[in-house]
């Protein structure tokens, strides 16, 4: 089945889910640079000709970097615990109710950013992609979800499109220096593909096998990513 079909398939799904003043609240989980705001995306396309649809990121709910830092937990963010689990499964809760405020996040700062903040109306299908569904501290906010879709890949080809995302962000730093990738711009890089491979063996690839994973078996569809990016569906 081509990507194309298979999406088309997935959306049809929760096209059929979606029922007449209700929200549908869907999850969207896996590892970190797997491509879950581009597959996101692509089912925003197919869906909103039809719906009302809104998409954030979980990365809102993530606590400050200076909270972090109190903690102890700047090394651990995206960990279960990083998030502010409570926080997520209540905003879930209640945007089924009416208008709710999902925080913002930065990816060039790293941080949370209250400019971003999105008030979400009562959509048809809110799909909420990203982290913070893991457990211990996540189950709460998978059990707040509808429908939970796990994406699913190789660990090679992870750290390899982890590390061509990372890099990416690092030349964006050279010519902006409130990039929270500006502080690596010393390195050669050579030196920044050593330190990105860092990060993922150290905090990134533990995270996948220790927490995200398990969200895998729990996940009410699961899809797989190539390494050539094509797409099948594992259940």
């Amino acid at each position: 089945m081509s990507d194309a079909a298979l999406l088309a398939d997935l959306a049809a799904g929760l096209s059929r889910r979606v029922a007449p003043g209700q929200v549908l609240v869907v999850g969207l989980t896996g590892s970190v640079a797997v491509g879950k705001s581009t597959l996101g995306a692509a089912l925003v396309e197919q869906l909103s000709a039809r719906h009302r649809v809104e998409a954030l990121s979980t990365d809102g709910f993530i606590l400050p970097n200076a909270r972090l830092a109190e903690l102890g937990l700047s090394l651990r963010k995206g960990y279960p615990e990083s998030y502010d689990a409570g926080r997520l499964a209540s905003a879930i809760g209640q945007a089924r109710l009416g208008p709710t405020v999902f925080p913002g996040y930065n990816h060039m700062t790293y941080d949370a950013d209250p400019a971003r903040d999105r008030l979400v109306e009562q959509p048809d299908i809110l799909l909420l992609e990203g982290l913070g569904f893991a457990p211990p501290q996540g189950d709460a906010a998978a059990r707040a979800l509808d429908l939970l879709i796990y994406l699913d890949a190789d660990e090679a080809d992870l750290e390899a499109w982890f590390l061509r995302r990372f890099l990416g962000f690092w030349r964006d730093a050279e010519h902006d220096p409130t990039s929270f990738y500006a502080q690596f711009r010393g390195m050669t890089e050579p030196e920044a593909v050593t330190f990105a491979r860092g990060v993922w063996a150290g905090i990134n690839l533990p995270n996948l096998r220790e927490h995200i994973v398990q969200v895998r078996d729990r996940a009410d569809i699961v899809l797989r990513k190539a390494g050539d990016h094509r797409l099948s569906l594992v259940r």
